[in-house]
């Protein structure tokens, strides 16, 4: 048995991705296009490598209860040039798109996504006065979090009343996941590394105030773990992990500090699952060059 057929064998898929799963091989079906999304894995040094991870509310249509890293779609405002052309400090858009293997302006809108997610969900922001500096304490910045969150400012309208400069250097790329064909709803999404500045905490939107009218956004906690930690709940079933997820934590488990993540240059090659029906039985199958940890 190879290792795509193994990995098979091991994640089951809900009856509704099953039966797309039958129509999409009959023909029956259409993939949907997937949508650009970037997330950060956003690391520290405690007591070894700790990464923040979020739990998204069962509410949520998509990945209901699963941990999950801050992170989140691709908006309009994340391709304003302006972000690219004076507040960007480190790798230009066109050598990230390099990096990345993209255009140069799909780079700048995936870096300012990962950027303004991260900052909206966890409170971190990866921006400072200038190419050498961090904003030291976000706390001044809770009503510039809140007009991120209801949509009345982008990215690019808070750096510059802010006089703040995008850090793509304290961007590590990690890796490219893409959706499933058969899902309903698909991302393609590019993984991204980074450090917590010093000074800095990690919080739920919640934090911004109740006034905000936001509430809790789209988690309702969030926490530090070590990665073999959060994969030894998983496999306890105490937390949900989605595979790309829970790869990611075991390539971490490799790391002894987190400067040895950062310092890390992979190749960027799309990571594509698919759901695969046997003898009646419908699975996951991870590509052959992932190791499935759960």
């Amino acid at each position: 048995m190879d290792e795509g057929r193994a990995a098979v064998s091991r994640i089951g898929v809900p009856r509704g991705l099953a039966e797309r799963a039958r129509e999409l091989a009959a023909g029956g079906l259409s993939p949907a296009v997937p949508r650009d999304a970037a997330t950060v894995i956003l690391l520290r040094q405690a007591a070894g490598v700790q990464a923040f991870l979020l739990r998204r509310t069962r509410a949520l249509e998509f990945a209901p209860g699963a941990c999950v890293f801050p992170g989140g779609s691709v908006d309009e405002s994340d391709a304003d040039p302006a972000i690219g052309e004076a507040g960007w400090a480190g790798p230009s858009p066109a050598e990230f798109g390099d990096l990345l293997g993209v255009s140069a302006g799909r780079s700048c809108a995936l870096v300012c996504a990962a950027v303004r997610e991260t900052f909206e969900e966890s409170g971190v922001l990866l921006a400072g006065p200038s190419p050498t500096e961090l904003v030291q304490d976000t706390a001044v910045l809770v009503q510039d979090r809140r007009s991120l969150l209801d949509g009345s400012a982008s990215l690019a309208e808070l750096l510059s009343r802010r006089g703040l400069v995008l850090r793509a250097d304290l961007l590590t790329p990690w890796a490219r996941w893409i959706t499933p064909e058969v899902s309903p709803r698909r991302f393609d999404t590019w993984f991204f590394a980074a450090a917590l500045p010093s000074g800095q905490m990690a919080a739920l939107a919640a934090a911004a105030g109740p006034e905000a009218g936001t509430g809790p956004g789209e988690s309702d906690s969030g926490t530090w773990l070590r990665p073999s930690a959060a994969l030894a709940a998983a496999r306890a079933g105490e937390i949900t992990l989605l595979p790309p997820t829970a790869v990611t934590l075991a390539e971490l488990t490799a790391y002894q500090d987190v400067p040895s993540i950062l310092s890390e240059r992979r190749v960027i090659a799309p990571l594509l699952p698919r759901v695969v029906v046997e003898e009646g039985q419908a699975w996951l199958a991870m590509p052959q060059s992932v190791t499935y940890p759960l």
